[in-house]
């Protein structure tokens, strides 16, 4: 974590600019998971202390650069000031005459929310005189946003060109520590966990933790590719077939350190209800299809991990989705939560929901907000949103 962060900086009367990750889910013109708005508060809340006019930017889902109430803020807004006890200006766009004139009239204390910036197409198409009327916003940039850090948008990286000094919230600090020492100063033995329905998705990500980790565990639809890579069927199972031949060379050339499932369990078809049953990876049935792994893996991989000092989980183990197909998943959290002496970190996205799920969420020494930016990260990628900020 080499970038500044709003710790080295003079916030005082200022009119500080944060892009936020407020992309929540929403029902009914309600936030029904308002995680991503709790992990901003520690910054928010750092710059009304030190006397600064904080001024919030974020995008809600994919509008598609163009307005849409689906999308729209304003129920995030009300959230927010619950939350912070403190009443919180939600305005109706972005960027604009009264957008400026809102924001300059700010005293400090204050907060204000702007509309949805993806409803401007400018905004992911990095436009430069769009980034520079947000800028024209504040007086400071911060970025606490680790879920968009990947994106090189106009909220993310251009607004940057025109407005220093930019440095870090708390919440992309504590993201970039817990992934960047886990990637360059591991405690040994450091494992991985990677799980999810693709290969594809994670073939860059596991080449490179295949250079740092002592051992690789592989669960979720992605293992069916390397069994098929092994000659073995899987039934109906998800397959890549156009990712089978990477499977074969990583297994070729870590076969020391990639451990597969011993066992799984199938189902006669895809749904919640579906008739199951344990098999080995030898005895997959012709028509059925693998959605968990089984008992005997859940017992290896948690003796794999029992020894870890340092964790990297990125992808459930099954159909985590249906209660049947979710226990080698919640198994792994379980096995997780009772390393008191290891750091253990949860890649966002999925897994990070499923930890929610299994109740264990606090167990763990940091979960990602960022599903996809902390692919990237583990990839060895530079994201482009951190890399802006002004250095230490």
């Amino acid at each position: 974590m080499n970038k500044k962060t709003i710790r080295d900086i003079d916030v005082k009367d200022k009119r500080v600019l944060v892009r936020v990750d407020f992309n929540v889910p929403m029902e009914a013109g309600a936030v029904t998971d308002d995680r991503r708005i709790q992990a901003a508060l520690p910054t928010i809340q750092y710059l009304l202390d030190q006397g600064a006019c904080v001024i919030l930017m974020s995008h809600l889902g994919r509008p598609k650069g163009v307005p849409n109430p689906k999308f729209k803020l304003d129920a995030v807004g009300v959230r927010l000031g619950e939350l912070l006890d403190r009443p919180v200006n939600k305005l109706d766009d972005c960027v604009g005459p009264a957008v400026e004139a809102a924001v300059k009239a700010m005293q400090p204390g204050q907060v204000t929310l702007l509309e949805n910036t993806r409803f401007h197409k400018e905004e992911e198409k990095n436009d430069p005189a769009f980034a520079a009327q947000l800028a024209a916003l504040g007086e400071v940039y911060v970025n606490d946003a680790f879920g968009s850090a990947h994106r090189a948008h106009a909220s993310t990286a251009g607004v940057v060109d025109t407005l220093r000094p930019a440095v870090a919230g708390f919440l992309l600090e504590k993201e970039l520590t817990y992934l960047g020492d886990a990637l360059a100063n591991p405690t040994p033995p450091f494992l991985a966990i990677m799980g999810g329905a693709k290969i594809s998705d994670k073939i860059s990500v596991i080449e490179n933790l295949l250079t740092k980790v002592d051992s690789l565990l592989i669960g979720g639809g992605m293992a069916n590719t390397f069994f098929v890579a092994q000659g073995l069927g899987v039934g109906s199972s998800l397959v890549e077939d156009e990712a089978i031949d990477t499977a074969k060379k990583l297994l070729a050339d870590h076969a020391d350190k990639l451990i597969l499932p011993v066992d799984c369990t199938v189902a006669s078809e895809f749904k919640a209800e579906a008739e199951s049953k344990v098999v080995s990876v030898e005895e997959v049935p012709a028509d059925w299809m693998i959605l968990d792994i089984g008992p005997a893996t859940i017992a290896h991989f948690a003796n794999r991990l029992a020894a870890a000092k340092t964790v990297i989980w990125n992808g459930p183990m099954g159909v985590f989705e249906f209660p049947r197909f979710a226990e080698g998943t919640f198994a792994v959290a379980r096995a997780l939560s009772g390393l008191d002496e290891a750091t253990t970190i949860i890649g966002g996205g999925d897994s990070a929901a499923a930890v929610e799920q299994s109740g264990l969420a606090d167990k763990m020494s940091h979960i990602s907000t960022g599903g996809g930016a902390s692919l990237e990260f583990l990839e060895g990628k530079v994201l482009p949103g951190v890399a802006v900020l002004d250095d230490k």
